[in-house]
C-alpha cells in the first residue's frame, strides 16, 4: 500500500492597502505550513493584519503584478505553494480538497491544480460569461511552475501535467463601478506600455474588432446573458476595457512613430 505524502503548504499574497480583506483571505488559508505576504508600503492596516494572523511580511517596491508574484513565490520556505489575491478566499470546499490532497499518494508528473474561480459582482455570484468557471492554477510546485505572461496579465506556467480540482476559490474583485472602472483604465495603461515596450503594434482592426469578439463570445457564447443586468454590464464594460488596451497601443505606436521622424528644415 502505497503511503500517503503529506506536502508542507506556503500561501503566497501581494498587497497593497488590503486592510478590508485581508483577514478574510488569510483565515481561509490557515491550515497552511507558511503564510508568505509581500507588501508594496501599504498605508492602511494590512501588515499589522497580516502580523497579527500569524503571517510572515516582506516589504517590497512595487516592479508589476508577475514580478511581485514570482518574488513570492521565490520567498517560500516548502515546495508546493498556494497562490492567491488578497481579494480572493478559498471555499470551505476547496480548502477542505486541498487539505485532502495534501495527503495524497503523489500523482507522477502532476505539478500543479487549476480550480474555478467565481467572482461576486454588485451582491450577486456570477455563473456564466467569461468570469466563470475561470479556471486558474493556484496550487503549484514552485520550482517547476513560474509566473509568466504580462506584468498586469500574469498566469502560472507548467512544466508537466495539470491537475484539477473541483471546488471554487471564492473572488469579491470590485468595491463598486468606479473602483471597476479605474482598475481596467489602469490595467489597459499597464498592458499597453508593456507590449509597446516588447515592439508589439496594434492594428484599426483590432481596435473595432476585438471589443465586439469579447462582447459576443461573454454575452452570448459564454450565456453572460444569464446573469441578467449584471452579466449585460460585464459584457459592455470588458469590452469597453479591450478598446482601450489596443487604443492605447496604436496611440503609443503613432506617437513613437511621430518622434522618429526627420523634422522638415528649411536650408
Amino acid at each position: 500500500m502505497t503511503a500517503p505524502v503529506v506536502r508542507p503548504l506556503t500561501a503566497c499574497i501581494i498587497t497593497l492597502n488590503e486592510a478590508a480583506q485581508l483577514a478574510d483571505c488569510l483565515r481561509s488559508l490557515d491550515f497552511c505550513d507558511e503564510i508568505i505576504v509581500v507588501d508594496s508600503h501599504s498605508t492602511d492596516q494590512t501588515r499589522e493584519i497580516a502580523l497579527s494572523m500569524g503571517a510572515r511580511v516582506i516589504e517590497r517596491d512595487w516592479p508589476g503584478y508577475r514580478s511581485q508574484k514570482q518574488f513570492a513565490v521565490d520567498a517560500a520556505t516548502h515546495d508546493w505553494v498556494v497562490s492567491l489575491d488578497a481579494d480572493e478566499r478559498l471555499s470551505e470546499g476547496l480548502r477542505e480538497e486541498i487539505m485532502r490532497l495534501r495527503e495524497a499518494p503523489a500523482t507522477a508528473g502532476v505539478v500543479g491544480y487549476r480550480m474555478p474561480r467565481m467572482t461576486r459582482y454588485f451582491g450577486e455570484w456570477i455563473r456564466h460569461g467569461d468570469w466563470y468557471p475561470d479556471r486558474l492554477l493556484r496550487v503549484f510546485d514552485r520550482h517547476r511552475c513560474r509566473f509568466g505572461g504580462e506584468e498586469v496579465h500574469e498566469k502560472v506556467v507548467p512544466q508537466g501535467k495539470v491537475g484539477s480540482l473541483r471546488h471554487r476559490i471564492l473572488h469579491d474583485s470590485y468595491e463598486d463601478l468606479d473602483d471597476q472602472l479605474a482598475k481596467l483604465q489602469r490595467y489597459a495603461r499597464l498592458w499597453a506600455e508593456a507590449r509597446h515596450a516588447k515592439g508589439k503594434r496594434a492594428s484599426l482592426v483590432e481596435i473595432f474588432f476585438n471589443p465586439f469578439w469579447r462582447f459576443f463570445r461573454a454575452y452570448m457564447l459564454r450565456l453572460g446573458l444569464l446573469d441578467g443586468w449584471r452579466g449585460l454590464c460585464i459584457a459592455f464594460i470588458e469590452a469597453n476595457y479591450v478598446r482601450q488596451k489596443y487604443l492605447r497601443l496604436w496611440i503609443l505606436q503613432k506617437t513613437a512613430d511621430r518622434s522618429q521622424e526627420t523634422p522638415f528644415s528649411d536650408k
